[in-house]
Order: structure tokens, then sequence, then C-alpha cells
């Protein structure tokens, strides 16, 4: 298994034109991806810095974070191109745990769900991610643009005020009026019209970067009042220190910090690995579940020894990235080295920068990262994945990520085993002996079950009966159940009954109707219990 993570590491660097003899790793490139790096690193700040007043801990717990998680993954993870660092979508589930037992215990609760993530990484779970529907990733999509919206508002309030909340970065503080207000709104509005104009003019520099820098330069120059980066904390520190946490090792700790790790992994691989399909859709890549799975778990767990908070791929960093051409995992490496420089060298500069400026950046992402197209799809497709979407979308802003995939995809399931249940049906004809055939069509599994009863007239019908189930597929032991429960319905009435076209493992499992069956050269082979998906390769795989 070693060996095989390593090969793969050494396919996504080749990939990555990492390798020295990477023969597209021009100067030019090298330029794209560096300065792409760097416009990565100037909007983590303000995130990392937001989010982690929501968990509660002190503002270089949260840049840490993003430095520490940023650059393992960078180096090893599944997708090229991805950005991770510390999330609202963690900081919200850490709010009780800082609370109540205080920050060592966070840490602690971080290596722990690096390791939980890890074993995933390992088992090769991630591929399950594959099964998420189409809609669901919609929704997904819809509502984390619009959480990097309402994460935005809080940069909209009087500085010392806001980070007061909890939330998607909704506080609870006294919000801008006023000239404050307008200028605020001004300078964000002419960031966004940078962004949207730079491209038509020059593409040496990325158009967040270049929108950054232009603003930053006008609120210097004419000695605008307006919030800056140094309002929301002071992000002066050291290298991160190592640090074993501080906490008891006992039971009872192991106790407490399970299922806040247990809760925060899952949140942290869903939202990474939905990034990593999003990210894969614009950069035509596939694969590297496990392999992110695996690199998340490192970088938790490194995380946790020196003074982070955790984290996760950020859909909104992994938009300006790629957006601004970045594609290899130099970018994410640049971003995350340039994210230490601004905290041992650089904080008084990145701390003049407005705020304005990068609200103006995290607006054009959202509206890059909304899929409008889903408003013409929810009127072409099934309602039942309309209405997914839109579930999804409104249970990602009203609670987290997580539950709104395993709600989007639970729902999606029960639909589509709803849809297959109505698909049983028979069509019935009489033998020159007179016996009558039902030719079952349809699969036949626990969402059928009771239809499949319903289709036979057990006190209507002749003497002999052949059940032929050419035409349907026996997927449980729902559906054995069922074609026992037949089967004795029929000789409590004194009818002869027969049952063909059932695979071996149907006379093997079919405790009593076994000898009811008839052996026939076209029998099917399909395994009762097997997923067909993986059989045929859809889902399987690593």
């Amino acid at each position: 298994m070693r060996q095989s993570i390593f090969a793969n590491f050494v396919d996504r660097l080749e990939e990555a034109d990492l390798k020295p003899s990477g023969k597209n790793l021009t100067p030019a490139r090298l330029r794209i991806e560096i300065l792409s790096g760097l416009t990565v690193a100037l909007a983590l700040v303000p995130e990392a810095v937001a989010f982690a007043f929501v968990a509660g801990v002190d503002p270089l717990v949260g840049l840490y974070a993003a430095f520490i998680v940023g650059l393992i993954t960078a180096l090893i993870g599944g997708r090229p191109g991805m950005i991770s660092g510390a999330t609202g979508a963690l900081a919200v589930v850490m709010v009780a745990l800082v609370a109540n037992n205080g920050v060592e215990y966070l840490f602690a609760t971080v290596v722990l769900m690096g390791l939980i993530q890890l074993f995933v990484g390992f088992m090769h779970w991630g591929k399950f991610m594959r099964l998420v529907p189409h809609p669901v990733m919609l929704g997904f999509v819809n509502g984390l643009a619009i959480v990097i919206f309402l994460a935005q508002m809080s940069q909209f309030q009087v500085p010392g005020t806001a980070g007061e909340g909890g939330g998607h970065g909704m506080a609870s503080g006294d919000w801008l009026t006023g000239t404050p207000l307008y200028l605020m709104l001004a300078l964000t509005a002419l960031t966004m019209a940078i962004i949207w104009i730079w491209p038509k003019i020059t593409s040496l520099v990325p158009a967040p970067l270049a929108g950054i820098g232009i603003i930053a330069i006008i609120v210097l120059v004419l000695q605008l009042d307006t919030p800056v980066v140094g309002d929301l904390a002071s992000i002066r520190g050291g290298f991160p220190p190592f640090h074993i946490p501080s906490v008891p090792f006992t039971l009872e700790t192991f106790y407490i910090i399970l299922p806040y790790s247990m809760i925060l992994a899952a949140i942290g691989l869903i939202e990474s690995l939905l990034t990593l399909n999003l990210v894969g859709e614009i950069t035509n890549k596939r694969g590297g579940a496990s392999q992110e799975c695996i690199a998340q778990g490192v970088a938790n767990t490194v995380t946790g020894f020196f003074g982070g908070m955790g984290g996760c791929a950020m859909i909104g960093q992994s938009m300006i990235n790629v957006k601004s051409g970045g594609r290899t995992r130099i970018a994410g490496t640049a971003a995350a080295l340039f994210l230490l420089a601004f905290i041992l060298f650089a904080s008084g500069l990145i701390e003049r920068i407005p705020l304005a400026a990068l609200v103006g950046v995290m607006f054009m992402v959202v509206i890059g990262t909304f899929a409008w197209n889903s408003f013409k799809i929810m009127t072409k497709v099934p309602r039942m994945d309309a209405f997914v979407i839109v579930l999804v979308t409104v249970v990602t802003v009203m609670t987290d990520l997580a539950t709104a995939v395993v709600v989007g995809v639970v729902v999606s399931a029960l639909a589509y085993a709803w849809s297959n249940a109505k698909r049983i049906y028979a069509s019935t004809e009489i033998t020159e002996d007179g016996a009558k055939v039902y030719k079952i069509n349809g699969p036949l599994f626990f969402g059928s079950a009771d239809g499949f009863v319903e289709l036979f007239q057990f006190d209507d019908d002749p003497k002999s009966i052949i059940i032929d189930f050419e035409g349907s597929r026996v997927a449980d032991q729902s559906a054995l159940q069922a074609i026992e429960n037949v089967a004795a319905r029929y000789e409590e009435v004194g009818k002869a009954i027969q049952l063909r076209h059932l695979t071996h493992d149907c006379h093997q499992l079919l405790s009593k109707a076994g000898h009811l069956i008839v052996d026939s050269d076209d029998d099917p082979d399909y395994e009762i219990a097997v997923d067909y998906s993986v059989r045929t390769g859809i889902i399987g795989g690593h």
C-alpha cells in the first residue's frame, strides 16, 4: 500500500510539472504561479483571522493553521491548484469545545481529527464521494457561494465589533453608516470593476492581485479613512512553535475530543473532496480523492502539534487561485510561504491593506462560483432534482456543508429508490397446458417488495404457476423474502409454482422456495448484495 501511495504521489508531481525536467515549467508559468500564490495569501489573511474569532481563539492560531495546512496539502494533496486553510465550516463546530474546555483541547482534537482522516485515506473511502449526485453538487456550490458572500458582511462593521457573532461570518457588531459605509462600498465596487476589466488589458498580473494593489495605493495616496486588515487584529508573530497539547492523556479526555474530532474530520473531508471535484471540472483533472484524504490527515495532525486550529479545502481561495492561472503545486506552496512571510516580516505592510479590496475579490469569487445556470437547469430537470438543488443550498447556508451533503444524498437516494420501486410490473400469459406465466420486469428490492407481492392473484390463478425473472433483478434480502412469501401463499392454496431465471446464489439463499427453482442454461449470474456499479467499474477503483 505504501508503495502504491508513493507512486501515486510521484505521478501527481509529474502532472504538476514540479519535477526538474518538467517541460512546461517556463519562466512565464512560474511567474503566474507565484503571483497567483501571492493573491491567495492576501485573501487568506482576513479569512483566517475572522474564522479564529468565530472559534474563540487567538488570530495567530488561525494563521498558523492556514500556513501549515495550506503548505502540506499543496505539496502532497490530490489536486494541484486547490487551496486549504482555516475555514468557517470547521470554526463553528469548534466554538463549544473551546468555550467549555479551552484551546489545548482544540489542539488535541485537531490531532485526532487528522488521524481519522488518515485512516479514511488509507482505506480509500474517499471514492464514495463519486456517489454524490450532480444536483447535490449544484446545491453545494450555490450554498457555499452564499456562505462566502455572507462571511464578507462582517467587514462592513465598525472595527472592533466585527467577529463577535457566530455562524457563517455573520457578526453582531455595529454596522458602518454614512460616509464610511459609502466609501467602503465604493472601494469594493471599484475593486470588482478592476478585476473585471484587468484581463482585457494584460495578463502579466492576476486580476485579483491588481485590484488589491490598485485600491491599496489609492487609499494610501489619498489617505482615505477606511477599515484595513490591521483593524481586525495584529498578524505579527513568530514561526509556529512545536507544542504537545497540554491535556490529560486519559480516557476522559478521549471521550471529550472524539465526537468533535469525528465531526470535524467528516466536514473537512466532505468540503475538501467536493472542492476537489469542482476544481477538477475546471482543470480537467480526475482522481486523487484518497490522496487528498491522506494530505488533509497529515496536515491536520501536524497542525495540532504546532498550535493551529486545523483546516480543510477552501473553495473561495481555490477559485481565486484557479481563476488567476494557478495550476500546479507551486501556487499553493507559494501562498503558504507568503502567508508565513507576512506573519514574520511584513505584518505592518499587510495590515494596511484595505478590507474593501479583499471584500471585492471575494465578491467576484461569489459571482464566479455560483452556478447561475442552475436556475435554467431547474426548469428542465425532474422536480425532485430541482428540489434537491434548493434543499442543499438552503441547508448549507442554515447549518453546515456536511449536513447539507448528507441530507442531499439521502433525499436523492430515497427518491431513486421510490422511482425504482414503482417500476416493478408483470406481464402474464397462459401456456398450452394451462399454466399461468408471470414475466416479472423491473428491479426487485426492499422498495418494490410489497408491490411485487401485489402482482399475483393467489385465489383466482390456475393450479400451475410459473414466475419468470428474466426481465428482473433480485437485489437484496427483502427481495428474497418477498419471493418466499409468494411461494408460501401459493402452496397454502394448493397450487404448484415454478421459479425461473434466478441466479445460482438464489438457489442457496431461498431456504423454503429453493426447491421450486427450475434450472436453465440462460440463468443470470449476478450475485445478490453485490454492487452492480462496482462490478462494472462505474464507481470502482481508487
